[in-house]
């Protein structure tokens, strides 16, 4: 065999299939639901409030116990453990509301009966009783209320903001409304628990964290982690729906198996995982930036109000990203910015694809048009003024150091022909008419890391069998973002062998204990670095086995594409293999990988939360009817960071889905509450999220091929699952220009999120006067 990579496929930075494409489309991949049940497998139906605050005056679950089927009724006196899943030790997320309800579908109660069906309907038969307690929705309400914080609030600061405020040439002040999102993954919530001997159960879960559900399930029964086993194979979907929403499910799952000794499986209607779920945070944010006559911003201030629900969650690192990524892009000499994580009588918010980030990069792009129109410049010119430069510092005190944006502009701008369509645009609009145009070039600078430093860490396992196949085994759990193809990539590469010779299985606590979420677009970084660790100490036993046994120095020893040479010494990998398991070489070994140069101290604002950023920018040209209100997406050309690629192919992926799941959230994706607290918009019959139809007309992506990560990533890569979201910014800045268009630009639209065509057209008529 030469010494040729084109001789075996699938290693790092090659295009490579997804590992399970063609089951996606086959409908031959495995998901929770879809495993052969146990005999004897039951099923457990949650029953929710119909209440947004108030007392439970009473229970009566007689006729849901006279239903066909039903075996039970579990409520929290009926928990072995604690009642609670919260994931931040702030016991205040109970898996049944004891007393009282705090939102409208808090779960109240689970029935467990032979059939999902017979539960279901079971579930409807409960007559609960309240007595209504006043409530608040939005932020701004239960702000004006006295609800009080779900958790710390945070503040960032460097310099004097409000002197600088108060000398600044210009300064303009407004207020932003930005609404949350509904994760909307294919796949909704589910858990399988089947109980074992002594304490044992083990979970097949739809989940992105199974050492949390590991620890919430042992807590609820009252046992130790070592008896909880917590499997996934794949999800359709997470988007960080299922960082720490499953373990409510996955509880309740695990209690019902081990009280009827039977396997026991939870799967709520679309409806039920909607209104009972936690979405991205909605936010409402007092902006202050204070500029020159060039548009350079001199200072800013700003108090981000989140919509936090009824419990922490995951509230204070989402509240506190919001203002890490409240700058993007743009040097502030001056700030001051705080978060305001309120109480609110609605769902506990959660994780969601960028995790805060996205609302507080989208105020950045909002004061740079607010800028851009008070002086009467293109924004591209203000964003250009305003990007950082290496060695100034964030707002967090972080230097930047990996600064490329310049490039991506530049390079964004000449394939992008951007000057002549903005031109064109101008020329479009000038003329009048019904339909008007509108361009952005917006960027994203996106730090990459769990703020809480202890997450950035990971494990891997790694079996070389005496016939040379490769059992890979890590910590990060698939969504369909293509983690387990790329982390099998790393270890292809590491032994040089085909990535058919490598077998990812599911991920489970029994191989990898203490795992991280898969989360922060860490997954990579973290688990490849990990594989990559346990596949060294293979390699280096396997270098010295090669060495003695063919008499060579280590250093004359290689591992070439299907072969090793030792020496002049050609020998296959599988009989290197064979011959080292013959002469009981250890074949195994369990990788490990933590983040190095990240501190955070969150009492002073201060430290360096991110080992890299990730640099993209979009350029979006949009139509808009001003009779309407509707718009359509002509364009978009997106030049994006990954650093050096370990997957083109999927990194491009990844971009296109981010890019329109981040303008969905800011153009149809609505949420909305009666004033009662009901979520409305809780099915795809009224929450409309991107089709096929929505995408832009015409779509480039190219990544950013010269780029390399500055520091010692996997490969040199970078992540690319939350970045690239906010490059859905640049569709929503177009339109604002495309209705500012109608008054001559004399004044930006000022459009809240999402800009649905109802908001588009009240501002057309609001411009128009």
């Amino acid at each position: 065999m030469k010494d040729d990579r084109t001789a075996i496929r699938g290693l790092a930075h090659q295009d490579q299939a997804h590992d399970s494409a063609i089951k996606h489309v086959t409908g031959r991949a495995d998901y929770t639901d879809d495993l052969t049940e146990p005999t004897g497998t039951i099923h457990a139906y949650l029953g929710l409030s119909s209440c947004a605050h108030g007392r439970i005056t009473g229970s009566d679950f007689s006729d849901v116990l006279a239903q066909p089927g039903v075996l039970g009724v579990l409520t929290a006196a009926d928990l072995p453990g604690v009642n609670d899943v919260s994931p931040n030790g702030k016991n205040d997320d109970p898996i049944f509301a004891e007393g009282v309800v705090q939102f409208w579908g808090q779960p109240v109660f689970a029935v467990v009966a032979e059939t999902r069906d017979q539960a279901r309907r079971a579930a409807h038969r409960a007559r609960i009783t309240y007595d209504p307690l006043p409530h608040a929705l939005d932020p701004i309400a239960a702000r004006d209320a006295g609800m009080g914080y779900v958790t710390d609030p945070l503040t960032l600061r460097r310099g004097d903001a409000p002197a600088a405020l108060a000398r600044a040439p210009h300064r303009i002040e407004g207020r932003f409304a930005i609404g949350g999102q509904d994760h909307f993954y294919l796949e909704g919530q589910i858990a399988l628990a089947i109980p074992g001997e002594d304490d044992d159960v083990a979970l097949h879960v739809s989940t992105q964290h199974p050492s949390e559900v590991q620890h919430m399930v042992a807590h609820v029964l009252n046992v130790s982690s070592h008896s909880v086993v917590v499997n996934v194979r794949r999800m359709g979907g997470g988007f960080g729906g299922k960082e720490t929403q499953m373990n409510l499910f996955a509880c309740v799952a695990a209690v019902a198996a081990k009280r009827w000794n039977r396997a026991v499986k939870i799967r709520p209607d679309r409806d039920d995982d909607m209104i009972a779920t936690g979405k991205r945070h909605d936010f409402v944010v007092d902006y202050a930036v204070g500029f020159d006559d060039q548009g350079r911003i001199q200072a800013v201030e700003g108090d981000w109000y989140a919509r936090c629900g009824f419990s922490a969650d995951l509230s204070g690192p989402v509240t506190d990203r919001a203002l890490f990524h409240a700058d993007n892009a743009y040097f502030y000499p001056d700030v001051r910015i705080s978060s305001h994580p309120l109480k609110t009588n609605t769902v506990s918010n959660t994780a969601f694809r960028g995790f805060g980030g996205p609302q507080g990069v989208i105020v950045a792009e909002r004061m740079i048009e607010e800028i851009a129109y008070a002086l009467g410049l293109d924004p591209l010119e203000v964003r250009k003024r305003n990007l950082y430069q290496n060695g100034q510092l964030t707002p967090y005190h972080q230097e930047v150091t990996d600064q490329i944006l310049p490039r991506i502009f530049d390079e964004l701008e000449a394939s992008s022909d951007y000057h002549a369509r903005r031109q064109a645009v101008l020329d479009w609009n000038a003329k009048g008419g019904v339909i008007r145009k509108g361009i952005s070039l917006v960027p994203v600078k996106f730090g990459i890391s769990f703020t809480a430093t202890w997450f950035n860490q990971a494990g891997a396992l790694i079996h070389i069998y005496s016939d040379g196949s490769i059992h890979l085994n890590h910590g990060g759990t698939e969504m369909g973002q293509g983690l387990n193809t790329k982390v099998a990539q790393v270890v292809a590469e590491a032994f040089q062998c085909d990535i058919a010779r490598i077998k990812i299985t599911k991920t489970t606590t029994e191989k990898v204990p203490n795992t991280s979420a898969t989360a922060a677009s860490s997954g990579t970084d973290l688990n490849g670095m990990a594989a990559l660790d346990a596949a060294d100490q293979i390699k280096a036993r396997l270098v010295g086995f090669v060495a003695e046994r063919w008499q060579v120095a280590p250093g004359d020893v290689a591992f070439l594409p299907g072969q090793i040479r030792a020496g002049d010494h050609l020998i296959p990998f599988t009989e290197v293999i064979r011959a080292a398991y013959m002469a009981r070489i250890h074949l195994s070994a369990a990788g490990f990988y933590k983040t190095p140069k990240i501190h955070w101290d969150r009492a002073t604002g201060k430290g360096r939360p991110f080992y890299y950023y990730a640099y993209g920018a979009a350029v979006s040209e949009v139509s808009v009817d001003t009779l309407t209100g509707e718009y359509v997406i002509d364009r978009t050309d997106v030049l994006h960071d990954v650093g050096r690629s370990l997957n083109p192919a999927l990194d491009r992926g990844q971009v296109e889905g981010a890019f329109v799941q981040g303008a969905g959230w800011l153009t149809i994706e609505e949420l909305w509450w009666s004033e009662q607290g009901q979520l409305k918009t809780h099915a795809p019959s009224t929450y409309k999220v991107p089709l096929a139809s929505d995408r832009p007309r015409i779509f480039n992506v190219a990544l950013a091929d010269w780029s390399e990560a500055s520091e010692r990533t996997i490969k040199r890569s970078k992540a690319v699952g939350e970045p690239p979201f906010m490059l859905g910014i640049s569709v929503f800045e177009a339109i604002n220009m495309a209705v500012a268009s109608v008054a001559g630009y004399r004044e930006p639209a000022r459009l809240d999120a999402p800009a649905t065509p109802e908001r588009v057209l009240m501002a057309v008529e609001r411009l128009r006067g």
